[in-house]
């Protein structure tokens, strides 16, 4: 069945694709989608078919090609769409750091392996396997920040370390001052799978300094300049919580009240076992300061 999807259009050059979050599911990140003087540019391309479909249904409409894809970072519900446009598309370039090779050896390799070991078991495990075999390679590693020419248009391509996962793009288009943050900013909650958190933090710094009018995070709806302060503060906080003594509650409380309206549309018991899960798995005990599990 094909499903139409809500396309946003932020600028008459920008739109947006948004992704899912539901529970139970595995999500799709947000889709940017630019205009060039030679086609369009697609900031990351989701998991599942219908997203990616959308993607396609709206180059067609806009009589323009798939010119480049920069992908923020290497998680599923970012890049596994890339084959599916390059099939439409097999000129489109694909831009994006190299932390990919590194995770194809490392967390994809052991994620397909408890796949392969739970497949009658997790729904939709034989399509994520299928996802992981078919990661498209980058044409163009992004190796350091800075302006380049995509597609016929001008845009700053941003390489944080270190950070959500050990290679983090974001991109800034500076005719409409809007920036895609992929992953450095999500809601309802940061998802630290295989972040760094220091690193992460770092990176909300570099992104606060830049003069965007409006950021379109990884999972979320868009957010001004006031709202992204209001994300720094909650994860700061958030960081600094896990990092004392207080009870964990406390920590999963200071992010919902953190949060606050940036979250107010989410399930909040959804959100507390999130905030739970991620404070005892990766802000705590043994993977607390670790930055190793990028890899």
């Amino acid at each position: 069945m094909h499903v139409l999807l809500l396309v946003i259009a932020l600028s008459p050059a920008v739109h947006l694709i948004p992704g899912k979050v539901v529970p139970g599911t595995q999500p799709d990140g947000n889709t940017v989608v630019i205009r060039g003087a030679k086609g369009l540019i697609v900031f990351d391309t989701g998991r599942h078919p219908e997203h990616t479909q959308a993607i396609l249904d709206f180059a067609k409409e806009q009589h323009l090609p798939v010119q480049a894809i920069v992908n923020s970072h290497w998680h599923l519900d970012h890049v596994s769409g890339n084959t599916m446009i390059r099939r439409e598309y097999p000129g489109a370039a694909v831009y994006a750091s190299g932390a990919l090779a590194d995770a194809q050896k490392g967390f994809l390799a052991n994620y397909r392996k408890q796949l392969e070991e739970m497949i009658d078991k997790i729904p939709d495990a034989r399509a994520e396997i299928a996802r992981i075999d078919s990661v498209v390679s980058p044409d163009h590693i992004v190796t350091a920040s800075g302006s380049r020419t995509i597609a016929g248009r001008k845009v700053d391509l941003e390489l944080e370390k270190d950070a959500a996962t050990a290679g983090d793009v974001w991109l800034f288009d500076p005719a409409t001052r809007i920036l895609a943050s992929g992953d450095l900013v999500t809601l309802p909650v940061p998802f630290l799978d295989t972040a760094c958190p220091s690193g992460w933090k770092r990176a909300l710094a570099h992104i606060a300094k830049t003069d965007f009018d409006l950021l379109v995070p990884g999972h979320g709806a868009p957010m001004h300049r006031k709202e992204l302060e209001q994300y720094r503060t909650a994860f700061d906080n958030l960081l600094s919580c896990a990092a004392s003594d207080k009870k964990k509650e406390q920590c999963v409380e200071g992010w919902m009240a953190d949060a606050g309206d940036l979250i107010a549309k989410d399930d909040p018991k959804y959100v507390r076992a999130m905030v739970d899960y991620y404070v005892d798995n990766k802000l705590r005990g043994a993977n607390a300061a670790d930055c190793r599990n990028l890899r």
